[in-house]
């Protein structure tokens, strides 16, 4: 059973579209720096920093854990939109709670393999619709999308879903990522625009 959340964007106060944006039928690709390879035999999913259980998940592993299918809103800070997205995964909470997170953590890093980092605070990602998935419209999620495993954030523009997700460390104090460290906004909310600092 599909969970439909393309109703979040209501809690923000504007439209289904957001300023700025146009919807698309396609699905772009971007990336900073190409699509990398990975062994489903030796991938591994760490999960870190401020928690009681340090993860170490096998790709088998993690798509063990309690999962679901959402049909989300997809937002892109270079201006486009895509709806009606179903992506199969894990969400965050469900991640958060295997881990066992504990009271000081205020923060978090995504980690992926091509070396990319995003970041954002623990309770903007303590969210059902943050999700960590495998599955895009009933297939698994292709690589140029950000398979075996990407991170989608709804409520945000999209370059604080880290594509090829590695690991998840949580921080007791702010940090920036890649792209926050060179101008873009470190809150990202498409609907007030939020896209460069």
């Amino acid at each position: 059973m599909t969970k439909d959340v393309t109703h979040l964007y209501e809690e923000f106060g504007g439209d289904r579209l957001p300023p700025g944006q146009r919807e698309t039928q396609r699905f772009p690709v971007l990336s900073k720096s190409g699509t990398p390879s990975w062994d489903p035999e030796t991938w591994s999913f760490d999960v870190w920093g401020a928690v009681d259980n340090p993860l170490d998940l096998s790709f088998d592993e993690f798509r063990d854990l309690p999962s679901e299918t959402q049909r989300q809103d997809f937002h892109c800070v270079t201006g486009w939109s895509k709806f009606d997205c179903e992506f199969e995964g894990v969400t965050f909470p469900t991640l958060a709670e295997e881990a066992g997170v504990t009271d000081d953590a205020v923060h978090v890093m995504f980690h992926a393999l091509d070396g990319y980092t995003t970041n954002l605070p623990l309770d903007a990602c303590m969210r059902d619709e943050v999700m960590f998935v495998w599955g895009y419209n009933g297939e698994d999620l292709p690589a140029d999308h950000g398979g075996p495993l990407r991170v989608v954030t709804p409520h945000k523009y999209a370059y604080k879903g880290a594509k090829w997700v590695s690991g998840v460390e949580f921080l007791t104090e702010p940090e920036r990522g890649y792209w926050e460290k060179r101008g873009y906004s470190n809150t990202a909310n498409p609907w007030n625009e939020e896209r460069y600092s």
